[in-house]
């Protein structure tokens, strides 16, 4: 039986997704910090771009959960399936995600952070990349 309304029950995934997402683009900067790129610095800047969009919405999600009173919690996973636990209302709810299915959520999470990253970008700099190749030709 349901006890989360849809909204409770989007306002949780998203927050648990978005979750997610910051801990694969720590895991991504870490990997370019490492790695032998030869130009590291431009994904860095995204990456890091990234993360603060990221975590400024889940700092807002979270006051809204904490408003709702809302928890969500994993409470196990194997090779296919991660369980949460989401808590509402006294009530509690449990859902298994398909792990290529969590996967999917996060990636689309990566992409609308990317975006939203780079015309932030944009907009504070709205000609940057036609002057810096002027400046380069002489």
């Amino acid at each position: 039986m349901r006890y989360l309304k849809q909204k409770e029950l989007d306002l949780a995934s998203r927050y648990l997704f978005l979750s997610m997402a910051i801990a694969v683009i720590k895991q991504d900067r870490k990997h370019f910090e490492l790695g032998k790129f030869k130009i590291k610095e431009p994904y860095l800047e995204l990456l890091g771009k990234m993360e603060l969009e990221a975590r400024e919405e889940r700092r807002k999600l979270r006051q809204k959960m904490d408003h709702h009173k809302l928890q969500v919690v994993e409470t196990g996973r194997n090779d296919s399936f991660t369980s949460f636990l989401f808590l509402a209302h006294g009530y509690e709810e449990k859902r298994n995600y398909f792990n290529p299915a969590i996967r999917k959520k996060v990636e689309v999470i990566l992409s609308e952070l990317m975006k939203r990253s780079q015309t932030s970008n944009r907009e504070k700099h709205p000609a940057g990349v036609e002057k810096r190749a002027d400046d380069l030709q002489g």
